[in-house]
């Protein structure tokens, strides 16, 4: 029976769009490191900067909402005694049930990844620059100029997506597409592409065939502004992992994982990321310059049965692994059951150690309230979960 952590509240986040009526999704938390010169992460814990500093770049997190007719944006900090940040609105080109969104370290920018480009968006509304591409829409051929061009058609609200995301350091975009780019012309064996574009001016720098067949993707960001991480879900066909490197002239990418193993995060340092299998049952630890597994933890021999599940019930389902799971700190990983929890009652979640003796559960951490759903860690020893109703997030710490 692993040991009891008990999670300390850190910070309770309004949501800044109503979402009555399902008026808009569940708030969500944006967070990048940074480099020093000489590599090291800046990266201090919520709270201890002193009262009245600017917020440095390598302490930027974000709190994201998405409605249909608007993106808000606000800092976060959960010092005592800062005042909350006003929020930044961003008008949106498209409902939010095309495409995913996501905005600049400095709030000032904001990029819609869309059904057949990539726009952004500053807060007046003013389009900075776009990126046309192909159509999501599997069996849609055209070349879109204006989201109105299919807005009526029933196929083109349930289309594929991709995704954006800006670098630590904020100067570039990565973004998953569906081929071709509209200024390459059309080309019907295009299918997905990975693109580095100047986050100033929307100039496409790099670009590679990701060689996938996507229903959607996630980044998910390095420390390092020319290194990323992507991964595309096709379905029951796999999940490819692919991590890019731009050298300011060459976008190269690797695939890791055999299209077996989903990405969640990458380690304070760098250095390692994190993974659950397709169909959840192991965590596994990785070396981020070859993918090889260095510790690996399935949930069957880790988990014990949900307390409520029946003890008479052969056939209870073991324990899974939820999708959201992250570093605390560079050897602590926090991970939850969630998923499978609700089945029997409450939802758990787990310390786990990733040191060099391998992966084990240390704690099952309990919640002075309860809590819903799966756990998603911001590397500096914090953790939120969202509140049941989508209102709210809530910030803990150990």
């Amino acid at each position: 029976m692993a040991n009891a952590a008990a999670a300390r509240p850190v910070a309770t986040l309004t949501a800044p769009l109503d979402r009555k009526q399902d008026a808009a999704d569940a708030p969500r938390l944006l967070w990048w490191p940074a480099q020093r010169p000489d590599g090291r992460l800046v990266r201090r814990p919520s709270g201890q900067r002193a009262p009245g500093s600017p917020q440095p770049a390598s302490d930027r997190c974000l709190l994201l909402q998405r409605g249909d007719t608007e993106l808000a944006a606000a800092f976060v900090s959960v010092a005592p005694d800062t005042e909350r940040a006003p929020v930044i609105r961003f008008p949106t080109p498209w409902p939010r049930s095309f495409g995913t969104c996501t905005v600049a370290p400095g709030g000032d920018l904001a990029v819609f990844a869309g059904v057949h480009a990539l726009r952004a968006v500053d807060p007046t509304g003013a389009v900075r620059w776009e990126v046309r591409h192909g159509c999501w829409d599997g069996s849609c051929p055209t070349l879109h100029t204006a989201y109105e061009e299919y807005a009526a058609d029933r196929s083109h609200q349930y289309a594929d997506s991709g995704s954006a995301v800006f670098s630590a350091d904020g100067t570039l975009v990565w973004a998953h597409i569906r081929g071709p780019v509209a200024a390459a012309g059309p080309d019907p064996e295009a299918l997905d592409e990975w693109l580095v574009i100047d986050a100033a001016d929307g100039r496409v720098l790099g670009r590679a065939d990701a060689e996938t067949a996507a229903a959607g993707s996630d980044h998910v960001p390095h420390p390092d502004p020319a290194r990323m991480g992507l991964c595309v879900g096709e379905g029951q066909d796999g999940v490819p992992m692919l991590w890019g490197r731009w050298d300011g002239a060459n976008l190269s990418v690797e695939r890791f994982c055999n299209d077996e193993r989903i990405l969640t995060a990458v380690s304070p340092s760098g250095e390692r990321f994190l993974t659950v299998t397709h169909y959840e049952e192991t965590l596994g630890v990785h070396r981020v310059d070859d993918g090889s597994v260095l510790c690996a933890l399935d949930s069957d021999t880790a988990i014990p049965r949900h307390p409520g599940a029946d003890p008479d019930d052969v056939d209870a389902d073991v324990a899974l692994w939820d999708y959201t799971c992250g570093f605390l700190d560079e050897e602590t990983v926090i991970a939850g059951t969630s998923e499978r929890d609700e089945e029997y009652g409450e939802p758990r979640h787990w310390l786990v150690d990733a040191g060099e003796a391998g992966m084990r559960v240390t704690a099952r951490i309990t919640y002075p309230f309860p809590i819903s759903g799966g756990v998603t860690a911001l590397g500096d020893g914090t953790w939120y979960t969202v509140s049941e109703s989508g209102d709210a997030l809530h910030i803990w710490s150990r």
